[in-house]
């Protein structure tokens, strides 16, 4: 695993593309442009993420729990497999993103654009999803035991199979 410290990364300038596996828990990565950034496997759990481009970025199998990415740019981001539980995930973007098999219990999405998002397969078990944009949403097969889907924006949603 790569650690923080070994990492230089200044606010508004990406410098680096591989972080994959790498111990980021607690950091305050908060307005860091990560676009098209390589986080697959890394440790991000409890890290201060607002305000970050993350577009197009691979967190794939990522540790996010309890992350705060309120505000932030996750579109066309893979995170398939990525374990989000209890993550501040409000008012972001997540158009056309990939969370087949995430774990996202608990979260709240107030707000978020999920828009044509692919979470088939996911757990959004007691996850808040009110005033959330899920235009064209693929939900198939994904547990939804809980969640809040208050005011939310359901057109042309796929709903197949989830629970």
């Amino acid at each position: 695993m790569t650690d923080l410290s070994l990492v230089t990364v200044t606010k508004h300038k990406r410098i680096i593309t591989d972080l994959s596996n790498a111990n980021l828990s607690k950091a305050d990565l908060s307005s860091v442009d990560l676009s098209y950034v390589n986080l697959s496997g890394a440790c991000l759990s409890g890290a201060n993420l607002s305000g970050t481009d993350l577009s197009g970025a691979d967190l794939s199998g990522a540790d996010l729990n309890d992350v705060n990415l309120m505000h932030s740019n996750l579109s066309n981001a893979n995170l398939s497999g990525a374990d989000i539980r209890d993550a501040n995930l409000m008012s972001t973007n997540f158009s056309n993103a990939n969370f087949s098999g995430a774990k996202l219990c608990r979260v709240n999405l107030m707000g978020a654009d999920l828009s044509y998002a692919d979470l088939n397969g996911a757990d959004l078990s007691g996850a808040y999803l009110s005033g959330a944009d899920l235009m064209g949403t693929n939900l198939s097969g994904a547990n939804l035991h809980g969640a809040n889907l208050k005011n939310a924006k359901l057109g042309g949603v796929n709903l197949s199979d989830s629970v």
